[in-house]
């Protein structure tokens, strides 16, 4: 290899970013753990979506891309400009409630493991991480999370990748995975919504809007833009998404009760006996980095809607930083067991995702940006969002029975009703402004 490739390759893993930081969350542990239990519990049967998941999450991460690359700001204080302050902050309060509930999980999460690796107290140990998070954010910001992100999701990445190599894969059972079926009841639903919620994620589609701008991209990086979502998340997390779920059914297929230490076994043809350890590690991994790109979301939402500055710089914005850390020590007193719960916030997040993709296309037509709606862009993000729309629409259709009895259940529901209608609002405006901004760019 010579020394200019390698000086070319060097760049060109600097110069990226924004969306290894989207992949960094994506590729998390509650993604991580929807993948275990839909391996584990169904064999191949939802293959389909895992696939299906990282070319729609690379479309969603494209288009919020695109629609950041050329604005002066963030996308709430677009949605603010264009469409009004209550659909501001409707926008935020989506965000908040998806990413904040993920928070609390995966400090659940990281507490968890970090007490059946060390042997520490999983309290002590969950206060200690968002203490170590705060500091860490409101000291470097965006930038430390970038970093970490980029290294952590590697390794993921090669570790399942090399258990593919080994793991025999049955091929002619992994085809049938590739037609679209949800098997029956509440559970096949609140995997398969999870799983996409994984990559399509109300979280990741306005966190682009600001990692971008953070970047300092314009227009002319349009080609680097393209490239930072290609490689991470059609490469990398669909490369980690397979790597995991084709290992798991192949190993653990037929499992329908599946923790941490049970899903280590998926490592075991390429670890043996430390194959609990690696996996462990991994999972510890893959929840830090994303408690890292996880927490700076609500406070570039927020703080863009009060005025304030969406970087350290800001002391205001630093102050919401670290509080929003500290916070998430409170997930350590989150209850239940541990894999259900990481597939539950994917879903619930993924019912939130459809009002904020509809925000994006709006934006993306509205008249005073012609040409930034291509017939291109918007037929993949009409295919992004009707996918979205059914696959959360069925997670939520499970959850109408018990809505009356059920806490968790009337929540879902609830939030699926505020924003569904508002979603549903949007796109009657998307589909007359699409049309508009289509003439236009022709």
């Amino acid at each position: 290899m010579s020394d200019s490739f390698q000086t070319r390759v060097r760049r060109l893993v600097a110069d990226t970013g924004p969306t290894w930081l989207a992949g960094a969350v994506a590729a998390g542990p509650a993604t991580m753990a929807t993948l275990l239990t839909a391996g584990a519990a169904y064999g191949y049967t939802l293959l389909w979506v895992v696939v299906l998941s990282a070319v729609l999450g690379a479309t969603a991460q494209y288009l919020s891309a695109r629609l950041a690359l050329p604005a002066d700001r963030g996308i709430v204080g677009l949605v603010e400009r264009h469409l009004g302050e209550r659909w501001a902050w409707l926008l935020v309060a989506d965000v908040v409630l998806a990413a904040g509930l993920a928070q609390l999980v995966i400090v659940r999460t990281v507490a968890d493991v970090t007490a059946a690796v060390t042997g520490v107290d999983a309290t002590v140990a969950g206060v200690g991480w968002a203490v170590v998070l705060a500091v860490g954010l409101a000291g470097r910001g965006y930038r430390l999370a970038e970093v970490g992100a980029k290294l952590v999701v590697s390794a993921v990445v090669v570790a399942f990748g090399a258990s593919l190599l080994i793991v025999p894969i049955d091929a002619g059972a992994a085809a049938t995975g590739l037609a679209p079926s949800i098997p029956a009841g509440v559970d096949g639903a609140l995997l398969a919504a999870g799983i996409l919620g994984g990559a399509v994620h109300v979280t990741l589609v306005t966190m682009q809007t600001y990692t971008v701008r953070a970047r300092g991209w314009t227009e002319r990086d349009l080609s680097l833009a393209r490239l930072d979502v290609g490689s991470s998340m059609l490469v990398a997390f669909g490369g980690y998404s397979l790597a995991v779920f084709l290992v798991t059914a192949a190993v653990l297929g037929g499992q329908t009760e599946l923790g941490p230490v049970s899903a280590a076994a998926a490592l075991g043809p390429v670890a043996g006996g430390l194959a609990e350890r690696l996996f462990l590690a991994g999972l510890l991994g893959a929840a830090v980095s994303t408690l890292g790109g996880n927490t700076v979301v609500p406070p570039y939402l927020v703080a863009e809607k009060l005025g304030w500055g969406t970087d350290v710089s800001d002391v205001r914005y630093r102050g919401l930083l670290a509080g929003t850390a500290l916070l998430s020590g409170l997930g350590v007193f989150v209850g239940g067991a541990l894999f259900p719960l990481l597939a539950l916030v994917l879903a619930f997040g993924l019912v939130g995702t459809p009002f904020a993709l509809a925000i994006v296309l709006l934006l993306l037509a509205d008249e005073d940006a012609p040409g930034q709606l291509t017939a291109p862009t918007a037929a993949g993000g009409a295919a992004t969002l009707v996918v979205a729309v059914a696959t959360a629409g069925q997670f939520v259709a499970g959850h109408l029975e018990t809505a009356t009895s059920d806490p968790i259940s009337a929540l879902v529901v609830a939030f699926a009703v505020v924003f569904g209608l508002s979603t549903a609002v949007l796109c009657a405006r998307v589909v007359r402004g699409g049309a508009r901004a289509l003439a236009a760019g022709s």
